[in-house]
């Protein structure tokens, strides 16, 4: 598999490359191709995350129509839970992602959580590396439950965290260390009124009580999908993240390196596996490269 046929091909060439590195994840041909990708000059990746109904869907449909409005190439994987009988993607998230099928810029696809409960799968980790190689700006949506908050703070140049009006969920967050976790958060379903203040003003000094550690303060902004309020406030405060932090970014690079890695790992050989490594460092390569490499 080559990168520059790939592009060629468009979302049929990426669709094919999918496939195959969902059947042979660790072959090499898969890993070959995700170095390709990884020494590509990359776009960005933007996490999002929130509890369930919280309104990441709406809230993504509206970033594409504003980055697509700027000639901006999306990605989207749509991180939904797992079917028990076919382990595959129950495919919620890309049916409520209405957009246009013929858009040869914008990219959507369902990917199954599998056995993590609320993480991210190993494919998803591959996906994101492979997109962020072909795109402007590659949108991981998780499934909102359990360890999703801290794996998506793996890969990620950039994590959005969504909070909904009145569901008082900030308390929680504060208990799950989860605000230590965004760059910026959005208050959802602003034209709630009042409540969505309420809870903005919570969020503001819940974070404030906290005294959690950042470079610089989360942008904490109120947005509505329903009203297309704000999002284009959203959407530079994401860029300005991104275009500010290039060490950040280099950093945040080596880190989802690392995870995929030791997640790679900890899928072929289980945690003992793990254990008979000692630190593991990105060589100048490639991560996929190295595992190679490992499990000669």
């Amino acid at each position: 598999m080559d990168i520059n046929k790939i592009k060629k091909r468009g979302k049929t060439g990426l669709a094919d490359a999918l496939v195959e590195i969902e059947k042979n994840p660790f072959d090499k041909k898969s890993l070959s191709l995700l170095t390709q990708a990884y020494k590509s000059k990359n776009g960005n990746i933007l996490g999002i995350t929130g509890p369930p109904g919280v309104g990441k869907s709406s809230l993504i449909k509206n970033l594409i129509k504003y980055y697509r409005n700027k000639k901006k190439t999306i990605a989207v994987i749509a991180v939904d839970p797992s079917s028990k009988k076919t382990k595959g993607a129950l495919l919620g998230d890309r049916i409520r992602l209405e957009t246009d099928p013929n858009d040869k810029g914008l990219f959507i696809r369902s990917m199954a959580a599998r056995d993590k409960l609320g993480g991210l799968a190993s494919i998803t980790l591959s996906s994101a590396f492979l997109f962020n190689a072909l795109f402007d700006l590659t949108i991981i949506e998780t499934v909102g439950v359990g360890q999703s908050e801290t794996d998506i703070a793996n890969i990620a140049d950039t994590v959005l965290f969504c909070v909904q009006p009145g569901s008082g969920d900030f308390l929680q967050f504060m208990k799950a260390g989860i605000f230590e976790i965004p760059d910026i958060i959005a208050i959802t379903k602003s034209d709630l009124g009042d409540v969505a203040i309420n809870t903005h003003n919570d969020v503001v000094n819940s974070i404030k009580i906290g005294n959690y550690s950042k470079e610089q303060d989360i942008p904490i902004i109120l947005v509505s999908s329903k009203e297309e309020k704000n999002i284009e406030n959203l959407a530079k405060k994401i860029e300005e993240q991104q275009k500010n932090n290039l060490n950040l970014r280099n950093k945040r690079k080596e880190i989802r390196s690392i995870f995929w890695l030791e997640e790679s790992i900890k899928e072929q050989f289980g945690v003992a596996g793990m254990r008979k490594l000692k630190k593991i460092r990105i060589n100048k390569y490639s991560p996929f490269l190295q595992f190679l490499k490992i499990i000669k």
